[in-house]
């Protein structure tokens, strides 16, 4: 078993005793305080590198802080792009003291580091993605969660090509066409994390302050919707734009797929696995998208 101070452990059927090894302590460097990305409801401070060292010890300290709220959730299997989100209940004055006082055990060696959205909420992830089939642990103030992390699942969509290729644990397991985001829309580069998944949805431009009748003004139903970004970038069916799909870009930024791929994508991608977005003329995802956590 491999400890982290500031980082996780082994979900709830997965610590038996018989398959975890005595692991070494890997101490997060304490996160920098500087901003230098602001988000719409955060503002992202520079990312410290993290580092591991070679002593061990039975539990964190005293937390200076509520018991939190812990994502991933108790029981939850998610992907290898997957960061650790700590939301506390009271504005947190002594950083380091936090850090110190979260306890993440992994079954697999993970070096990391913390990184704080607000005085509210830290965020912790390793500084590659999570190994594949890991089973982590994170205890905060007397706040515990248990999740699993599955298969290496890494959807790339290359707009040189605009092809998505998803690989499932190195193996290619399906390529689809797209159509990425048009002149003046481009999708940013970047890697970005899945999100929420919708059978159906409304896409309605007013949502961002175009409105609907406006030359760039849209509203689709749309389905099989996976979302990517906090800024509204969702891999989804779009039929109306096959005969693109491959060739041109016309989307708002949206990976743009045919329906049977579509769902394809949304039956066979969970909560946490990565999509990395490359050579668009889009710049890069911003950081603090709140799904771009990466970049």
């Amino acid at each position: 078993m491999h400890v982290f101070n500031n980082t996780g452990s082994l979900p709830t059927g997965r610590r038996a005793s018989q398959r975890l090894r005595q692991g070494v302590l890997l101490t997060a460097a304490i996160a920098a305080a500087t901003t230098v990305a602001t988000a719409p409801a955060y503002a992202l401070p520079s990312l410290p590198s993290g580092s591991a060292a070679g002593v061990t010890e039975p539990g964190p300290p005293a937390a200076n802080f509520a018991p939190p709220a812990i994502n991933p959730s108790e029981g939850e299997d998610v992907g290898i792009a997957q960061p650790i989100i700590i939301n506390f209940k009271d504005p947190v004055d002594d950083r380091a003291a936090a850090e110190r006082a979260i306890k993440i055990t992994s079954s697999n060696e993970v070096p990391g580091h913390f990184y704080w959205w607000s005085d509210k909420q830290v965020r912790w992830r390793p500084s590659e993605f999570w190994p594949a089939q890991s089973d982590v642990v994170v205890e905060a103030g007397g706040s515990r969660s248990a999740f699993h992390v599955g298969d290496a699942v890494v959807a790339t969509a290359d707009d040189n090509t605009k092809m998505i290729t998803v690989t499932r644990n190195g193996e290619v397991v399906r390529t689809m066409p797209t159509s990425m985001g048009k002149v003046d829309h481009e999708t940013p580069n970047g890697t970005y994390i899945v999100g929420e998944q919708k059978r159906e949805m409304v896409m309605d431009s007013s949502t961002y302050g175009v409105p609907i009748d406006a030359p760039e003004g849209y509203k689709l139903d749309v389905e099989y919707a996976t979302r990517i970004s906090n800024s509204g970038i969702f891999v989804h069916a779009a039929p109306w734009s096959v005969g693109s799909q491959g060739y041109a870009n016309t989307s708002h930024g949206c990976l743009n797929v045919s329906t049977e791929d579509a769902q394809w994508f949304f039956e066979n991608v969970k909560k946490g696995d990565a999509v990395v977005v490359q050579n668009t003329q889009g710049g890069t995802l911003n950081a603090g998208d709140g799904l771009g956590d990466w970049n």
